[in-house]
């Protein structure tokens, strides 16, 4: 089980990464998004939960460690309040500048290197 979450948040940081990298604006709120979702996944894995074990300290050696639960709220609310402004702010460059390429040109340096 290990072995599959540990596979999934390399899936999941890598395709992140590479639709941050697009030209776009919809695929880098996307690769954010994702990126936010396995770094989540990280952090709460990274807590390593008990089963059957108490919320908080007792008597016993075991207990649930309430840390990593606590960040891993706390950053599901900055991103999706992050992703809400990255979108606004992506439909106003949309509308202001009538593309949604990254750099607001939709003829780049590399874009005209390619249509030669």
């Amino acid at each position: 089980m290990e072995l599959l979450v540990t596979i999934m948040i390399a899936v999941m940081t890598s395709c992140g990464v590479y639709l941050m990298l697009r030209a776009r604006t919809f695929p880098v709120i996307v690769g954010l998004t994702l990126l936010t979702y396995a770094v989540n996944l990280f952090i709460f894995a990274m807590g390593r939960l008990n089963t059957g074990s108490p919320p908080v300290l007792t008597v016993g050696d075991q207990y649930a460690d309430p840390l990593p639960q606590a960040l891993v709220l706390t950053a599901i609310v900055i991103s999706f309040a992050m992703t809400a402004f990255v979108l606004v702010l992506s439909l106003r460059a949309r509308a202001e500048l009538g593309n949604d390429h990254v750099d607001g040109n939709p003829h780049s340096e590399l874009n005209r290197e390619d249509d030669q």
